[in-house]
């Protein structure tokens, strides 16, 4: 299947399994100061964390993505995209995953930190409905570039619902997420 023809994925659980690709993608991603092995590991066995990858049809990892359940909050701890399939709706697939899941499990507040020169990822997440509230000054040490803090409003509310749904359904039209 060639990039352009990605009409199908699947999103699963992270295993111990996915982890030897889960950190190429983070290298890629995030070069030398990205995720180690054993932070992925670890992850698998926090009571908190929850980690899924997108996976093409033949079962490679395009992308994955985390959250820590902590009360009512989810935190976005980590989330990246194979740099042959960005902007696929890779990212998008992942992010409506994890708000699914915040929804089962009652969580009613996300927040995570993005680059501040990352305006892809920025406009994706404001387009499901999270603001910036602020910045984490050289928050990031590869190169002390600034992260801004995100948030959305109470997911559960009608608004954030109404906006969620819509942009799921718009989703389903470009890729088939199993």
């Amino acid at each position: 299947m060639s990039v352009t023809d990605i009409s199908q994925i699947y999103i699963t659980r992270m295993t111990s399994e996915d982890i030897e690709d889960v950190v190429k993608i983070e290298k890629e991603a995030y070069g030398k100061h990205h995720w180690s092995k054993s932070s992925f590991y670890d992850e698998m066995s926090n009571n908190i964390a929850h980690y899924y990858c997108a996976k093409t049809i033949s079962g490679e990892i395009a992308g994955y993505a985390g959250t820590w359940h902590i009360l009512d909050e989810g935190h976005i701890t980590t989330i990246a995209v194979k740099n042959k399939f960005l902007r696929h709706h890779i990212g998008e697939a992942l992010v409506v995953k994890l708000l699914e899941d915040c929804y089962k499990d009652g969580i009613k507040y996300l927040t995570l930190e993005v680059r501040v020169s990352n305006i892809p990822a920025i406009n994706l997440y404001k387009k499901y409905g999270f603001t910036s509230l602020g910045t984490r000054k050289g928050y990031y040490q590869d190169n002390d570039e600034d992260a801004l803090i995100m948030w959305t409003e109470n997911i559960f509310y009608d608004k954030f619902k109404t906006r969620f749904c819509d942009n799921k359904n718009k989703l389903k039209k470009s890729i088939i997420i199993k």
